[in-house]
């Protein structure tokens, strides 16, 4: 095996050769320089977007479908507590959400990705940041948030949904409230997590606690608000700086 090349496939885009292997030290060090821009980028765009709720979920589904409309009335109802709306930025859930939002006369923010088959903003984002890696992402739908909404979704959105779950069970973030909205969709999840990882001692008996299921709006945002009383959102700045990017 000595010498041996061991890249993981053949790779085309950017983030593809990144997670390959290892590269030429020049090529590490430039890619390194870009990932920190990319960082940089989205700090200065973000910057002043306010107290966010990130509403997680599929792309999938189509404007007819029943968790579309939740969606869309989970957007309105943050939106009436004053708060911004962000989402991945793509359509279905995310398009919903964001929709949802800007009909109430909310902030509604999204952080879309740059996927080999395209991935278009939806039309219902006021501001919007893309990003080549999703672990940057990632980092700016939790940075900015107070409480976390997934809706029914695939594997990104359990990905985002778990990754929140670890931040807050190991106090890496405050714990912030993570709703999961479509009782039919999760609780077979939440079974899971409670007869399996639970009861096999994996996580804490007390673990299970920090999903809560809802099929209702009022009942999602009455758990945020009761969370916002512990939590004092940070004064925006002032002043913008345009050659910051922001």
């Amino acid at each position: 095996m000595a010498g041996r090349w061991w890249g993981k496939g053949p790779s085309t885009t950017d983030a593809q050769e990144f997670l390959r292997g290892p590269l030429d030290r020049v090529s590490e060090f430039f890619r390194a320089c870009r990932i920190f821009a990319e960082f940089i980028r989205g700090f200065r765009r973000l910057h002043f977007v306010g107290p966010c709720v990130t509403v997680f979920g599929s792309a999938r589904y189509p404007e007819d479908h029943p968790y579309y409309k939740l969606a869309r009335e989970v957007g309105t109802a943050i939106a009436r507590l004053g708060l911004t709306t962000m989402t991945g930025g793509g359509p279905g859930i995310m398009e919903a959400a964001n929709r949802g939002a800007k009909e109430a006369g909310g902030p509604s923010i999204g952080c879309n990705i740059k996927l080999p088959k395209e991935q278009k903003p939806n039309p219902y984002v006021d501001s919007f940041v893309e990003f080549r890696y999703f672990f940057v992402r990632k980092v700016m739908l939790v940075k900015y948030s107070y409480a976390f909404i997934c809706m029914p979704g695939g594997f990104g959105t359990l990905d985002e949904l778990f990754e929140i779950a670890t931040l807050v069970q190991t106090k890496k973030v405050q714990n912030f409230p993570i709703i999961l909205m479509g009782s039919a969709f999760w609780n077979p999840m939440l079974a899971f997590v409670k007869d399996t990882l639970a009861a096999g001692k994996t996580i804490d008996p007390s673990d299970p606690d920090l999903l809560f299921i809802t099929d209702s709006p009022q009942e999602a945002m009455a758990r945020i608000v009761e969370s916002l009383e512990h939590t004092i959102p940070p004064r925006k700045p002032k002043r913008k700086l345009w050659f910051l990017g922001e």
